[in-house]
């Protein structure tokens, strides 16, 4: 791993965009879920500041797991195959399930935690919101209900998204040039 150093990083969303648009997904998803109760899936360790800050502007009563999953370890790119470090979860069944993510890359993470879900709970609905969509990466057909932000084939990192576990600490979303990377 090369040492990245926080003056490597520009910044590409700033604090204030990505907390006004969260405020926005939020709305959006306080009309489409009314007063019915939701369950909130945290995908961890990345959307814990994204999920943190999208309950606290959804006005409908609500429940919070986390699980974690990983896919990247310790690189730059994803491994192609998902680990389910710890996937336990309470009985869904008939619930309203919102799965928090903080990025959808290649789209093999959320499709795997979708088709978990599928196979193994009978949901009243299931959706999926994450903070980043990176569709120009997809390898799977895959798609979040609503997102915050589109972004281009960069590494992406703060606001709970990590190099090697970190700068998820930063109030904004950055990037690094690649060659920095290698």
């Amino acid at each position: 791993m090369k040492n990245v150093k926080l003056s490597d990083i520009k910044v590409l969303f700033d604090e204030t965009t990505i907390q006004n648009r969260i405020k926005e997904v939020a709305s959006k998803l306080n009309d489409s879920y009314k007063d019915e109760e939701v369950c909130v899936i945290c995908v961890l360790k990345g959307a814990v500041m994204f999920a943190t800050d999208l309950v606290k502007s959804l006005t409908m009563p609500l429940t919070m797991e986390f699980i974690r999953l990983s896919s990247y370890g310790h690189s730059t790119s994803t491994s192609g195959k998902v680990n389910a470090v710890d996937i336990k979860l309470p009985d869904l069944t008939d619930k309203n399930v919102l799965i928090v993510e903080d990025i959808i890359d290649t789209g093999l993470t959320a499709k795997f935690l979708l088709d978990f879900i599928a196979s193994n709970f009978r949901t009243k609905s299931t959706k999926f919101v994450s903070l980043l969509d990176k569709k120009c990466s997809r390898q799977v057909d895959v798609k979040s209900d609503e997102y915050c932000f589109e972004i281009d084939d960069k590494f992406v990192v703060g606001y709970g998204l990590d190099y090697d576990g970190k700068f998820r600490n930063l109030r904004f979303i950055g990037y690094a040039d690649k060659s920095i990377l290698k």
